[in-house]
Formats: structure tokens, C-alpha cells, sequence
């Protein structure tokens, strides 16, 4: 329904977008476009309904969207364009997703090296109160997602509150909200929180040093709604767990190991004006050679099958566990929306909202979209319209593509992720009853970034 909002009136707009894309927004070709783009988002977002995996459809509406604009431009005797427009769609896509796959199977790896168990059986071992459960949770899910991602943070610190507390479902789903908006605020001013935040970071539009100017406006997003729902906690203490986590063998050094990467992607891109994918991949070629160290001194002999030691340890299991789903869903969003770019409706929305309303309520728009449609579509339409807009624009518009999910729990994936881990405590409309509380964070969230980087603006 979100993408109706925003695409359907721009049918009336169609002789008035520039010129860098055929308009042909208007014929037959284009209206069917852009109805099976919206009847496979429907699909996607009824995911949990119809169990069907979010990137099925999105992937057959692409070929078939980009079927249709070569026969639009084939129409229009300009079918040489089609190839160079699609190639530039799988350029981004390629650099987004290989860099992802790298950060991915570094997670997978601190996961299978125990790091994120020992850190959750540390907590849940404390014997802290509910309150300070509720804040700790969301502390360490505000500063942990800006590296280890929104989704992995939730579901790690949401399974901390299932540990400690439930027996007390109405604390699991304030806690759970709380860390859903922690997390999506603590990704919006790190380039590695938040696809979003990667895509603009990839994309050249904020330099790594200059996503720090979120972290205030981030900070007041969660902790509003979290400083009002606190007043609600309930009181009580419960028996700490007596659980212990042995990390394994490197698991300290591959931490080591991702933050060296990090830190390499980051020096790649600032000073030599590399793509930040090539340090990341860098960094996994590094990770995979010390992941042979450990398959050779993790040995099992138990396991020799022929003349290779066979360990217990094998980082291409780690690459197997990536979110395969997740990284097909995003081919198949950015393909679509750039055969919708190749149709001309970009240059029409770009039209519609930052020229007719402005660029600040288009960035709010924005954030309000994401709650309803996945922000991944909303940020790589806005940055495949690139426009026109100050640095401190940008700024705004990622940061309310990171946190306007936080509205609905439907609205991030961190949310939908803990619907499922907290099934039947931690739902839509008990996320619904603190909306208000998180919408007046949003809003002063970004009254606070216009207010203190108003020289960007």
C-alpha cells in the first residue's frame, strides 16, 4: 500500500520528469510494470501469512519487469540503452552483496566461535533486576548493530529477555520492542548497521567519518521511547541462570580479525579510492586462511576420511549460513526498482516529492514508508533518483530510512525476526500500543539533527 502512495499519482505527472530516461510511464508496458512490482511486494510482505520466502517473487518480477523495458525501449528504437542500464543495477548489486557476504560469514563465524553465547550466558548469569535488564538489552543493542548488524542484535539480546524472564510476557515484549528500536537506531549512524546505511555509504553520498553526526539524533530516537516505556517496567528480580559458554579456540582473534577489516574497507575507500568491497573481501580471504589454522588445530582424527586432515572447524560452513534469502530479496528489490528507474518513474517521484514538497518532508515521508515497505526499495529508489539535495539531507534521509521501521514491527527486519522468536508475546499490536511513544522519538530524532547539523543543511 506504501508503494501505491507513492508511485500511483505520478501517473498525471508523466510529460513533466527530465529527460535522462525515456517516459514511457504511461503505455501499457509501464502500468504492467509496475502492478506485478506491487502484487510481488504484497506476496513479500504477507511472507509470515502465506510462508512463502520473501525472495521468490521479487526475483521472477525482475526478469519479467526488465523483459518488459526491453520491449518498451525496443519500442521506442532505443534497445542499445537496456543492457548499460541493467549492467550499472548489477554493478551496485554485485559490490553491495559481495560485501555482505563478507560481513556475514564474519558474524557466522563469532557465532560458531561461541562469542555471542558467552556474551548471553554472561548476562542472563548477573541476577540483574527487570529494569536494568530492560536498559542493559537495549544499551548493548544500540552500540553493538552499528558492527554486527540490526537483525543478528535483536535476535541476540531478545534471546537474553526469553533466557531471564518467560514467566513475564509482558516484560518480553516491551523489552523486545525496545531492542528493535535500539537496534535500528544504533545502525542508522554506522555504515555497517543497516543496508541502507551501506548502500549511501557505497554509493559516495556520506563519508564514513560523517555518519557520526547521526549518533545524537540516533541516541534520542531509542532513548525517548525507551525512557517512557521505563516508567512501565515491571518490578521484580529474577533468579539469575547459572550458565557458563566456553568460547572457542580464536574467537578473540577472529573479533580481531573483523575489526581489522572494518578498519581496512574503511582505509580502501577514505584514501585510495577503492570500492569499501574490495577490503572487505581483502579481509575474508584473510579470515578463510586462518580459518584453515583452526581447521588444522581443531583436528579430529576421528574424521580423516583420505590424505587432508578433516577438522571440526570449515569456514565454508560459515559462508553456507549466510542469509541466502535475504541477499536474493536484495537482487531482486534493486532490480525491480531499476526497471521502474528505466520506465521513468524514479524521475517522476523524484519530481512528486523532493521538488514538490520539499526535501526535508520527503526524507520524513520516507522513514514513514519504511515502516510499511521494506526500506531497502525506499533508500535505492532515493538514491537512484539522486536528488539535488544538501549534504545534511542526506544525512536525514538515512537516518529516517534506518529508523522509520522502528514504527511497526512489520517495518524492519529486526522486528519481524522477533515476532518469530518471541511468537505470541512480542506481536504487532503489542508493538502497535508504543508506537506513539516511538513516533515522538522519531520526530524529535529528527528535529535534533536539524537542529545541531544545521550547517550541513
Amino acid at each position: 500500500m506504501g508503494l501505491l502512495l507513492l508511485f500511483f499519482p505520478l501517473f498525471a505527472l508523466a510529460g513533466e520528469a527530465g529527460a535522462e530516461m525515456p517516459q514511457l510511464t504511461g503505455t501499457g508496458l509501464g502500468i504492467t510494470a509496475l502492478i506485478l512490482f506491487v502484487f510481488a511486494y504484497a506476496l513479500v510482505i504477507g511472507e509470515e501469512h502465506i510462508h512463502m520466502r520473501k525472495s521468490k517473487p521479487v526475483i521472477v518480477a525482475a526478469g519479467i519487469i526488465w523483459v518488459l523495458v526491453a520491449l518498451a525501449y525496443g519500442a521506442i528504437g532505443q534497445l542499445d540503452k537496456v543492457e548499460a542500464i541493467l549492467d550499472h543495477n548489477l554493478l551496485e548489486y554485485g559490490k553491495l552483496m559481495l560485501f555482505l557476504l563478507a560481513a556475514m560469514t564474519f558474524i557466522n563465524t563469532l557465532d560458531e566461535r561461541n562469542m555471542f553465547a558467552a556474551l548471553r550466558a554472561w548476562l542472563v548469569s548477573r541476577g540483574f533486576s527487570l529494569y536494568w535488564i530492560f536498559w542493559i538489552t537495549g544499551v548493548l543493542a544500540f552500540f553493538i548493530s552499528p558492527v554486527a548488524d540490526n537483525l543478528t542484535t535483536a535476535l541476540l539480546m531478545a534471546a537474553v529477555l526469553v533466557a531471564v524472564a518467560s514467566d513475564r510476557p509482558k516484560f518480553v515484549a516491551m523489552g523486545c520492542i525496545n531492542i528493535v528500536v535500539a537496534a535500528n537506531a544504533g545502525g542508522a549512524w554506522s555504515p555497517f548497521g543497516d543496508i541502507t546505511t551501506l548502500m549511501v555509504w557505497q554509493a559516495g553520498l556520506v563519508k564514513f567519518q560523517e555518519f557520526f553526526a547521526l549518533f545524537i539524533p540516533s541516541v534520542v530516537n531509542w532513548f525517548v521511547p525507551a525512557l517512557i516505556m521505563s516508567f512501565f517496567i515491571e518490578k521484580g528480580k529474577p533468579a539469575a541462570l547459572n550458565e557458563a559458554v566456553r568460547i572457542k579456540q580464536g574467537g578473540f582473534i577472529v573479533l580481531g580479525l573483523f575489526i581489522a577489516t572494518i578498519a581496512t574497507a574503511v582505509m580502501f575507500h577514505n584514501y585510495l579510492h577503492l570500492p569499501p568491497v574490495l577490503g572487505m573481501m581483502t579481509g575474508l580471504g584473510v579470515l578463510k586462511l586462518y580459518g584453515w589454522y583452526l581447521k588444522v588445530s581443531d583436528h579430529n582424527p576421528a574424521n580423516d576420511t583420505g590424505d587432508e586432515p578433516v577438522g571440526r572447524f570449515d569456514i565454508f560452513n560459515q559462508l553456507q549460513r549466510a542469509e541466502w534469502d535475504t541477499l536474493m530479496f536484495f537482487y531482486g528489490v534493486i532490480l525491480c526498482v531499476g526497471g521502474l528507474g528505466a520506465f521513468g518513474y524514479l524521475a517522476l517521484a523524484a519530481q512528486a516529492m523532493y521538488v514538490d514538497l520539499g526535501a526535508t518532508w520527503a526524507n520524513v515521508l520516507v522513514g514513514i514508508l519504511s515502516a510499511v515497505v521494506d526500506n531497502i526499495p525506499v533508500m535505492f529508489a532515493v538514491i537512484t533518483m539522486h536528488p539535488d539535495m544538501s549534504h545534511g539531507q542526506w544525512l536525514l534521509v538515512t537516518l529516517t530510512a534506518g529508523v522509520g521501521g522502528s514504527l511497526l514491527s512489520i517495518g524492519s527486519a529486526a522486528g519481524v525476526a522477533l515476532m518469530g522468536q518471541a511468537r505470541g508475546i512480542y506481536t504487532f499490536f503489542s508493538h502497535l500500543k508504543w508506537t506513539w511513544a516511538i513516533a515522538l522519538g522519531y520526530v524529535l530524532s529528527v528535529w535534533v539533527h536539524l537542529l545541531i547539523n544545521t550547517a550541513l543543511m
